[in-house]
């Protein structure tokens, strides 16, 4: 088989203090955190099952990304959305000098393998339905933010993501 192409750049070290935009897909783009029916609001499918199983998962997909980030003392997130079938954040290191800090891949590594244990121990119980072999897509994309003007078009883009839900190129009308 070919070897897969890494998307990350090339010979930079991803532990180093700076801001990251990160986006994080499901597998197959899967609507399973719910829809937006407001401003901001993530809820609602056909039925009233449905709405209390997008909250749920939305919820375990909340906690389990800020346990993640709260188990690294030189890392903070400093905006994040839960849409229907990604993930935004930013995501911040800060380490002092010569302090080890986790790298950008591991956090999501992190991120991903936890969330997907939550979300199995949630099918089994049967409480979310079951989903089709994974529930993130393999990758996902990052970009460095690298000065104020970058950080704060990302943190208004986080912002108003669920604004402009039907502009996304990742939105799938149901």
């Amino acid at each position: 088989m070919p070897k897969r192409k890494s998307i990350r750049l090339k010979d930079y070290d991803y532990s180093q203090n700076n801001a990251y935009f990160i986006t994080i897909c499901t597998h197959n783009k899967k609507m399973l955190f719910g829809d937006i029916v407001g401003a901001d609001t993530i809820s609602a499918r056909d039925s009233a099952r449905d709405s209390a199983r997008d909250l749920i998962s939305a919820r375990m997909i909340n906690e389990t990304f800020t346990k993640t980030i709260d188990q690294y003392t030189n890392v903070k997130c400093t905006k994040y959305v839960i849409m229907p079938n990604h993930f935004h954040a930013i995501i911040v290191i800060g380490r002092a000098d010569m302090e080890s800090a986790p790298t950008i891949p591991a956090i999501i590594q992190s991120f991903k393998r936890y969330s997907t244990l939550e979300y199995i121990k949630l099918v089994k119980q049967g409480v979310l339905t079951p989903f089709d072999k994974q529930i993130w897509q393999r990758s996902y994309y990052d970009h460095i933010i690298r000065n104020e003007q970058e950080y704060l078009k990302t943190w208004e883009y986080i912002d108003t993501n669920q604004l402009k839900w039907q502009e996304d190129e990742l939105y799938e009308p149901r």
